[in-house]
């Protein structure tokens, strides 16, 4: 599952490197770009499935919408990665491997574990995404490393569990970060792989992060103080 946004650049040559023998379906969802993103998936058009949005609709909802046709095409595992060539397609084994061979039901990709690395990313950035793991041990036990980042594997009958509603409202913008916090705080089988998070030198940063300043981070932050406090489920 690819959610993207504005990524004509980008998104073709991120789909041409998904290793097509270990990838059933692909599904690109599309949150309402302005660009010829819409033209550029058209072009690979027989090799996936792609989830239009007349208008942009935020990121929990793009995954919320990928996780939902996933499990109406029967898979059994899905991977999520961004479609804006941070993340290295590449990769996709590194994260399939715990959950097929060691019975994981979740796995995390991690810049920060021994293998894994990262380029150009902003103080603040880095603060953040040191200081979010930390909150994960508190509230789960997980010796989490890397809580905020996107490439993730999920076994896809976790979400059959009742305790567990990816279709709440307020997800729209933080459904990953849920997900994440609740598969932990339920004691689902975890672990995490190093993976790259690499800004391409080709391109400006700021184009990179869909994450709107302050309120974007606030949002985010929203399933430890609900679920954390078990004010949600």
């Amino acid at each position: 599952v690819i959610p993207v946004f504005n990524e004509e650049e980008i998104i073709g040559s991120v789909l041409d490197k998904i290793p097509r023998n270990l990838v059933d379906s692909v599904i690109v969802v599309d949150d309402g770009s302005t660009d010829k993103t819409p033209v550029e998936l058209q072009k690979r058009g027989e090799f996936l499935e792609v989830i239009r949005h007349d208008s942009q609709k935020y990121i929990g909802v793009s995954i919320r919408d990928g996780l939902n046709r996933a499990r109406d095409l029967g898979m059994d595992v899905v991977v999520i990665f961004a479609g804006n060539g941070k993340d290295d397609p590449g990769q996709i084994p590194r994260l399939l491997k715990p959950i097929l061979e060691d019975g994981h039901e979740y796995v995390q990709g991690s810049r920060y574990l021994e293998g894994g690395k990262f380029n150009k990313m902003p103080k603040h950035r880095r603060f953040v995404t040191r200081v979010y793991p930390m909150l994960l041990r508190i509230l789960t036990g997980f010796k989490a490393t890397d809580g905020t980042n996107g490439y993730r594997a999920y076994r896809l009958n976790i979400l059959d569990d009742p305790k567990i509603d990816i279709n709440q409202s307020w997800l729209d913008e933080c459904l990953e970060y849920y997900l994440a916090l609740r598969i932990l705080q339920r004691k689902y089988k975890a672990t995490e792989v190093p993976v790259s998070k690499i800004y391409p030198k080709t391109r400006v940063y700021k184009k990179y992060t869909k994450v709107r300043p302050g309120i974007g981070w606030v949002n985010r932050l929203k399933p430890l103080f609900y679920c954390g406090l078990h004010f949600r489920h």
